[in-house]
């Protein structure tokens, strides 16, 4: 890439993790969309591992609200689902994988925007760890789902949760990607590069989560992720 991009892709990464950082998602329909315009190559491994070291503070910073139940079931069906998402990896040609992407985000975007409130139960829970794993495996996208049972739920308890979740699907996925050839040292090694656009997102989050409206703000993230979702779409 060059400088410029670099420089745009360190921007997208601190704005994405200081949404996430306060609303609880928002990182991978931000930053999966960019990268893919940027560097189709950089997908999934780049926002995996990218997103491990923000949603491990995430759950330190607010582990008192941890709804230990919902995490369990939704990261069992997660764990079930990652080979399915690796098998769709493999099914999707590399110069085609920008487009499912898009596809991806848009769908889920959408989803979140429309969806009416419900107490969520095993279901609600086993459901979404089943589409996590699929997508997030298989493009860097999996927040909405979470995002959808939480959504009514207080604000920490949403952040911490679906922190966890990100957490330990993304280190299974991470692993199965480079274990099977799907990832690349040079896709980590960007991750790595733009760690301190990363903590400076997650720092100003600190600052700002107790102070911020995250409902006004998760409508914002989705829209941007929805006008995102399409660029990559159209893009050739």
């Amino acid at each position: 890439m060059s400088a410029v991009a670099v420089a745009v892709l360190a921007l997208v990464v601190a704005a994405a993790a200081f949404v996430q950082g306060t609303s609880g998602l928002g990182f991978a329909l931000v930053v999966a969309p960019v990268a893919g315009l940027l560097d189709p190559a950089l997908l999934p491994v780049f926002v995996l591992a990218s997103m491990i070291p923000l949603n491990a503070y995430v759950v330190w910073r607010e582990r008192h609200a941890l709804d230990l139940r919902g995490a369990g079931w939704i990261s069992a069906a997660r764990l079930a689902a990652t080979p399915g998402g690796l098998l769709l990896l493999w099914a999707v040609p590399g110069e085609r994988l920008g487009l499912v992407v898009g596809a991806a985000t848009v769908v889920a975007a959408a989803v979140s925007l429309a969806a009416p409130a419900f107490v969520p139960g095993r279901a609600a829970y086993l459901g979404a760890g089943v589409v996590t794993g699929l997508t997030e495996t298989a493009t860097g996208v999996g927040g909405p789902p979470l995002a959808l049972v939480y959504q009514h739920r207080p604000p920490a308890e949403l952040r911490s949760t679906v922190a966890l979740c990100f957490l330990v699907g993304e280190v299974v996925s991470l692993a199965l990607l480079l274990a099977t050839g799907q990832g690349t040292p040079a896709q980590l090694g960007w991750a790595a590069a733009l760690l301190p656009a990363l903590a400076v997102g997650a720092w100003l989050s600190r600052l700002a989560h107790r102070r911020i409206d995250a409902g006004r703000m998760r409508p914002l993230v989705l829209a941007f992720a929805l006008v995102s979702g399409v660029v990559l779409i159209l893009a050739p």
